[in-house]
């Protein structure tokens, strides 16, 4: 007899309860700096739910305005609007996709099971409030480096790919399904 599980989401804005405010500056300011060299699927996406969130005094359309008038606004409106922070953090891994493919094959390897590092995420309906039991920050963090002793990256970088990729946020910790300890389960198939 099959258990039906029951999957709970907070809406994407939910990840500034886990984010300093100088973290979430420095987020979006690096998806703004970059935003015309993103990619079209990437940058509009940004740039529609950013001309209806994000107000700047002096501009109808927030688009027109010069990167340094958009940060606070942006950041403001990334307080509170689900769809805009999904296409920022979709942006800012898109920025990083070294990084993206590295925790992607983290988690992998640490038997999560999740969607592949370019599928949308965008379209899912936030992040699953269940964390897996073990897989901490700082463990993660600690797993990383050892794994890519080279690579200098800060930590808030390692840990918000990983909730952006896993699409969880640790909220309630269960334990790992058993199939995901094996390694042996494929990844879900990119909606």
């Amino acid at each position: 007899m099959d258990e039906k599980i029951e999957v709970r989401f907070f809406p994407y804005h939910a990840i500034n309860e886990f984010m300093t405010d100088e973290y979430r500056a420095h987020v979006v300011r690096q998806v703004l700096d970059a935003l015309p060299e993103l990619p079209d699927e990437l940058k509009n996406p940004i740039e529609r739910h950013s001309k209806k969130a994000v107000v700047i005094p002096g501009f109808r359309n927030s688009q027109k305005a010069p990167t340094a008038l958009k940060i606070k606004p942006t950041i403001d409106a990334f307080q509170k609007n689900p769809a805009l922070v999904a296409a920022i953090l979709a942006g800012w891994a898109g920025l990083n996709a070294n990084l993206r493919q590295q925790v992607y094959d983290l988690l992998v390897n640490r038997g999560w099971d999740i969607l592949p590092p370019d599928a949308d995420r965008t379209k899912l309906s936030g992040f699953i409030m269940q964390w897996y039991n073990g897989e901490d920050f700082d463990t993660l963090f600690q797993v990383f480096q050892t794994a890519h002793p080279g690579i200098i990256v800060e930590q808030n970088d390692v840990s918000l790919m990983a909730v952006w990729l896993c699409g969880r946020l640790p909220y309630e910790f269960v334990d790992m399904p058993r199939e995901g300890l094996s390694g042996s389960k494929e990844p879900s198939p990119e909606t």
